[in-house]
């Protein structure tokens, strides 16, 4: 498996693997996004769905009840403190049946105690991506519309899988937006 470069990302975004496709680091007043080395920044949408507590709900992945969450569209996500919020890519990825992709959330939210999370992008799927957003600290925490927000690392395998998500008809295939959990 190797991890592959800004050359061979660029080669695929122009076949539609990303759409739409920033060619390189775009960095003035924001947090960067865009082609770099060995991976892509994406920047996250201007939806966010924020957990609340004012139900009094459980969170359960078999019955994901949609009173759990609050939905906010605008500029800036503020996260409670201690608390959650799922957003998703501005980008559409397609990713090759040969390529796993990895997302790591950027340092920028790191430092500030903001954990973002992405499973891996399998072989075959497509889809915007939904993120994953934990406010580790005591204090709430703001999350910036349309700038950078996490990279995806493509690595390629040393062949293609016998079966890629798209083939087995993965349930979160195709997705646009911010894709609640299914069982």
């Amino acid at each position: 498996m190797s991890v592959l470069s800004d050359k061979w990302i660029k080669r695929n975004a122009k076949k539609g693997m990303i759409k739409p496709f920033v060619s390189k680091q775009v960095r003035k007043g924001k947090i960067s996004f865009g082609l770099s080395s060995y991976g892509y920044d994406a920047r996250v949408s201007n939806e966010f769905k924020i957990f609340t507590n004012v139900n009094s709900g459980i969170v359960d992945p078999k019955i994901f009840k949609k009173e759990s969450f609050v939905t906010k569209k605008g500029k800036e996500c503020i996260i409670p403190p201690n608390s959650f919020a799922l957003a998703s890519t501005i980008e559409y990825f397609k990713i090759p049946e040969n390529v796993l992709v990895i997302c790591l959330g950027k340092s920028t939210y790191a430092r500030c105690g903001i954990i973002v999370n992405v499973t891996p992008l399998e072989p075959g799927w497509e889809g915007h991506v939904t993120l994953e957003f934990s406010n580790t600290t005591p204090l709430p925490a703001k999350i910036y519309a349309n700038e950078g927000v996490a990279q995806f690392v493509f690595l390629k395998g040393n062949e293609k899988p016998e079966i890629s998500y798209a083939k087995r008809k993965g349930k979160y295939m195709k997705q646009k937006g911010v894709t609640l959990p299914k069982v």
